[in-house]
């Protein structure tokens, strides 16, 4: 909170100093708002930058100043002093405005964080711009939503979305992720999550692991859309999570329960029980999932789909990289031509159908043309063709199986197509495309990416990285009565 201290400025010869600054300000907008249709001689003389250097000097040098902010930290004895203009001020901060309204000195107590960006924020307010780092963006934003100065707090929210790629040395995603659960933030909330999803591997390797809060935890561990190796590598990262943190038994047991356990092989679960100290503590809360997940991989999923609800996420594939659950695909030249590739994955997580393989092919097309597009016949000219332009089309991906078989009654197939980036150096999952059985692409794929380009953000090195992922999803098909 800040603490109010002073006297009452002398208003003429101020406010008179506060005018001319207005008056400037006025006179810039005017000029360049000023319509000139029409008059082929009129030009626009524009010095706004040198109106902004100006006030910068104001600042620096406290000319015509008015008013004073000393901000104390615990991190020092002696407070910053400001000397500043309160109209500069309570044009940019209501806030600023009812603290300067009857004073002209005020004190103002700030964290350590903070106090060391005041300087930057103060320089924001008279000039409209700043730069920051990735360790400044919850300062930053903490001030801007102290003082009410509503336009940085959304230019720095706006920062941390388009910057969650960026490379750290602790990471800063989950950290960013609790802070905009903190002030409520549902965007920035959102968008961590939806980073953190795609890019859940590279998470789970870093500093920033241990970090993770354990509402945040159970949040991604119900995430089917989670991008990772196997599942066999998040519950590693989960056991380390969770020897580090010591949560309360309830919390352990929350935690373990969310791990798919079907999707992990029975030879790595036998390893699991005899191996893993924390299952072995935990054993009692998850000892029916473990049958459960035995009994899935013994019995074919048809029959055992008969006796147990499988409609349910316990069942249903994360986005797994592994091999057997699909292909990388990086097709050079995207902009080109048509291409095409084939690639195997397995029927099925159960070890029943350990053996059983499904082909499939993928066909990218850079330009197709939907049926409204395509050329057809003018009645103008005879015989003539509208002319299709290539930049009316658009990327297609479709994705069929190969063959069919009697194994495919009670599942169907999801596919997702990962597109991989590279930002700030690190390649990243930038989309991710699901498509069910019932459709063979994926609708909207890459509808925004202009492939043409070479300087493409979907390029890396002129090629496009994809991955497709197929996730069999089993259905009941007949209820046996118990």
């Amino acid at each position: 909170m800040a603490r109010l201290t002073g006297t009452r400025p002398a208003a003429t010869r101020r406010w008179g100093s506060a005018a001319a600054f207005l008056l400037l300000l006025l006179t810039v907008q005017a000029a360049q708002k000023a319509d000139f249709s029409g008059d082929s001689t009129a030009a626009t003389i524009n010095h706004s930058l040198t109106l902004l250097q100006r006030l910068q000097e104001l600042l620096q040098n406290g000319n015509g100043s008015d008013s004073v902010l000393r901000v104390r930290s615990a991190a020092s004895d002696e407070p910053k002093v400001f000397h500043t203009h309160q109209l500069l001020l309570s044009l940019q901060s209501e806030v600023f405005e009812s603290l300067l309204r009857n004073q002209s000195v005020v004190t103002l107590y700030e964290p350590p964080e903070t106090a060391a960006l005041f300087e930057k924020f103060i320089r924001y307010l008279y000039c409209g711009g700043v730069s920051i780092l990735l360790h400044q963006a919850i300062p930053m934003h903490q001030l801007a939503s102290k003082y009410r100065v509503w336009g940085l707090q959304r230019g720095v929210a706006e920062y941390m979305r388009t910057h969650l790629a960026s490379e750290s040395s602790q990471g800063h995603v989950v950290g960013w992720y609790h802070y905009a659960v903190r002030v409520g933030d549902a965007a920035l909330q959102e968008s961590c999550l939806q980073f953190l999803a795609w890019n859940l591997s590279a998470v789970l390797g870093s500093a920033e692991w241990g970090s993770v809060s354990v509402e945040l935890l159970l949040l991604l561990l119900e995430r089917s859309d989670l991008v990772l190796h196997s599942e066999l590598e998040l519950y590693t990262a989960v056991e380390g999570w969770l020897s580090r943190r010591q949560p309360e038994a309830p919390v352990a047991e929350r935690v373990l329960r969310a791990i798919r356990y079907p999707m992990i092989a029975p030879s790595q679960l036998f390893r699991l029980q005899a191996q893993s100290a924390v299952l072995a503590r935990h054993r009692a809360a998850v000892q029916d999932l473990l049958f459960q997940a035995f009994q899935f991989h013994a019995a074919s999923p048809l029959h055992f789909a008969k006796y147990f609800d499988v409609n349910c996420s316990m069942f249903l594939p994360r986005n797994y990289l592994a091999p057997s659950w699909g292909s990388q695909w990086v097709i050079t030249n995207p902009a080109r031509d048509d291409r095409s590739t084939s690639f195997q994955t397995q029927l099925g997580p159960s070890s029943h159908d350990a053996g059983k393989r499904v082909t499939w092919n993928a066909l990218f097309s850079p330009r197709w043309l939907p049926v409204s597009l395509r050329p057809v016949y003018s009645d103008s000219v005879a015989g003539a063709v509208q002319p299709a332009r290539v930049e009316d089309g658009r990327p297609r991906l479709v994705i069929t199986p190969a063959m069919s078989s009697p194994d495919f009654a009670g599942v169907s197939f999801q596919k997702t197509v990962l597109v991989g980036v590279r930002q700030q150096g690190r390649v990243l999952v930038k989309h991710a495309y699901s498509f069910h059985q019932s459709s063979d692409e994926a609708a909207d794929f890459l509808v925004h990416a202009d492939l043409q380009k070479r300087t493409s953000e979907y390029l890396i090195d002129n090629s496009l990285h994809l991955h497709i992922i197929i996730k069999p999803v089993y259905h009941s098909l007949i209820k046996v009565k118990k």
